[in-house]
């Protein structure tokens, strides 16, 4: 698994030279931007993280730079009014901090980021196991899967399928295999995945 990233937008080269050496001394691998078009010109992150993001910079400003990404986003700015910390809050920030922050609210505010980031992907991931196991299925047993997690009995899933119970039976075996479900909670699990 990929080591975390924290990106730090901000236009103030001293304020995000301490930032960054706060992140590192706390054991985080930074990478620091001028500006939001630096972060848009730079390669996408391909690692988990999230972004230190100042709001009002030259060019982009942070708001702008916010709907452009799928990291999550603190925002740590000088210039903050209500308005601007509502957009921010509402458009999915996961704190919005002002300059200087204190030390633990920072170190606070990124371990939330992160957290959020790795739910994200974790999500992610599940949808995509799902997808491949639900690929594996054959035609027939996707109609036993969408009966079986729609909570029929095999005696209605054999009527509605025209086969024997012994055939629904035995295509609910192979679907729960695939699936790599130990129980009928596993696969509606999986199907609530699939929905996704």
């Amino acid at each position: 698994m990929s080591i975390p990233v924290i990106h730090v937008v901000d236009d103030d080269d001293g304020m995000r030279n301490a930032v960054s050496r706060l992140l590192r001394a706390n054991g985080y691998e930074v990478r620091t931007y001028a500006s939001a078009g630096d972060f848009l010109l730079a390669s996408p992150p391909t690692a988990g993280g999230c972004i230190l993001l100042d709001l009002q910079m030259p060019g982009p400003s942070g708001l702008e730079l916010q709907k452009a990404v799928s990291l999550p986003v603190v925002f740590l700015t000088g210039r903050g009014d209500i308005a601007s910390s509502v957009q921010a809050m509402k458009a999915g920030a996961v704190d919005f901090l002002t300059k200087p922050a204190e030390p633990f609210r920072l170190l606070k505010a990124v371990e939330a980021a992160l957290e959020r980031d790795r739910a994200v992907r974790a999500q992610r991931a599940g949808v995509s196991d799902a997808k491949t196991r639900y690929g594996r299925l054959t035609e027939r047993e996707r109609s036993v899967f969408e009966h079986v997690v729609a909570g029929k009995t095999s005696k209605l899933i054999a009527h509605a399928l025209g086969i024997t119970e012994r055939t629904v039976k035995m295509h609910r075996a192979q679907v729960m295999a695939k699936m790599e479900a130990g129980s009928i909670a596993e696969l509606v699990r999986s199907a609530d995945l699939l929905k996704r």
